[in-house]
């Protein structure tokens, strides 16, 4: 595979990136990624999985994230904004998620297209003269069931406004190649689990929200999916190799306390991910486990063991036992996949938590104070007093960012845990 030096990034965090657009970015060493979209992203959920997946997964303390959702934007929207509030956080990284009210809810059509490719253009084009390199995600998709009740004429609206997403998508792909961004393909996996989740527990079950438009906490784990694929995120988590004789082995991220026959004791500084909620709720990460290849993708903490003498055995971690073959052992099975309830849940709810209040207080200066102040630019040229004092304001709230950038990293501490195997 071909690879270059990427033009689009600061020259300190000079890293190779991957020519091909449509494949991954890799995050440089102490990258700055801006999360950008319209009120899907306002929601702060995809952007809060992705944070908190590259600090307590990825293991990934160096990148610091910053979301700029806007309800209700278009991509020709942010072009207007985005130089003004950028600057407070300074990215070198950016994904984008636009085109769900781009495509302004009805069919496509030759003129919607243009619209939305010639805002993407100035918005890439912006970018790439800053510096910042962007993941260029598709639109997400509407709810087969809940968006249908919308009139498209004689068409069914959530099948055309579907297509009309998946269209907008492909011009965002075409951009992307053209001006060596990366690509993040987010509808598709979102229209697969959709189908697959109605087929398996009903039509009722909404993968794009009740409204058809806004996902829950399942759909927007669909999203992140697709955008810490793009950006290059490999999912091992870890690996940890048991001989049933007593020794024990980890990868790097986790430390091996004791072992005996049977049992280690570790201490973990890369966790998996931990999802919540039931098997069949639209409400929490959980449900859309089984149609959506998540954890096989990313999220990958193995065990195996070796000398097994039993036939079966059982595996205790935490509070939960599961019962496994000498081969599924031996060959290695996903402690994050395999276990509904894992040592880390807690410490992972503690680490989200503290992203959600970050990402919260980013939403109300962005949107309360930051971008109104694109409404002085002209009296700020020959206003040095309100120039000082505008530049007073952001200086304050990017130190009171910082500090709860930090409470988010305090969070992040290790985790002691024990693996029990006994023979059945």
């Amino acid at each position: 595979m071909k690879l270059c030096i990427a033009p689009l990034l600061t020259p300190l965090l000079l890293l190779p990136l991957l020519c091909t657009a449509a494949e991954p970015v890799l995050l440089p060493r102490d990258a700055r990624l801006a999360i950008v979209g319209d009120s899907i992203t306002e929601q702060k959920l995809y952007s809060k999985y992705i944070e908190t997946y590259l600090l307590a997964v990825a293991a990934r303390p160096d990148v610091h994230v910053f979301q700029f959702g806007w309800g209700g934007e278009t991509a020709g929207g942010f072009a207007n904004r985005m130089q003004n509030d950028l600057a407070i956080f300074q990215p070198t990284v950016a994904t984008l998620c636009y085109g769900m009210n781009d495509g302004a809810y009805h069919p496509f059509d030759a003129a919607t297209g243009k619209r939305y490719e010639d805002a993407m253009r100035a918005v890439l084009t912006k970018l790439v003269e800053g510096k910042v390199h962007a993941v260029v995600g598709t639109p997400g998709a509407v709810d087969s069931k809940y968006f249908a009740k919308n009139t498209f004429g004689s068409l069914n609206a959530a099948t055309s406004y579907n297509e009309s997403l998946a269209t907008l998508g492909q011009i965002g792909k075409r951009l992307s190649s053209e001006l060596a961004q990366s690509f993040a393909d987010v509808h598709t996996p979102m229209i697969e689990s959709m189908a697959k989740g109605k087929a398996a527990l009903g039509e009722d079950y909404d993968v794009c929200g009740r409204d058809g438009v806004h996902p829950g906490a399942n759909g927007q784990l669909a999203m992140a999916y697709a955008f810490l694929r793009g950006l290059g995120c490999d999912g091992q988590v870890g690996e940890i190799s048991m001989d049933f004789a007593g020794k024990a082995t980890a990868s790097t991220g986790h430390k091996v306390l004791s072992a005996a026959a049977g049992k280690v004791e570790l201490e973990s500084a890369r966790y998996p991910f931990c999802f919540e909620g039931d098997a069949k709720s639209s409400g929490g990460t959980r449900s859309i486990l089984p149609f959506l290849p998540f954890n096989a993708d990313l999220n990958r903490l193995t065990l195996k063991v070796a000398n097994l003498s039993s036939a079966r055995a059982k595996v205790t971690w935490g509070e939960e036992s599961r019962e496994f073959t000498r081969e599924q052992l031996a060959a290695g099975l996903n402690l994050a996949a395999e276990f509904s309830k894992t040592p880390f849940d807690e410490s992972f709810k503690s680490v989200m938590n503290a992203v959600a209040t970050k990402q919260a207080y980013e939403t109300n200066i962005i949107k309360g104070m930051i971008s109104n102040f694109r409404s002085f630019s002209a009296d700020i040229q020959k206003d040095p007093e309100l120039a000082a004092l505008l530049d007073g304001l952001r200086k304050k709230f990017a130190s009171t960012h910082s500090q709860l950038d930090a409470q988010v990293r305090a969070a992040f501490v290790p985790v002691k845990h024990t693996l029990t195997v006994t023979p059945m």
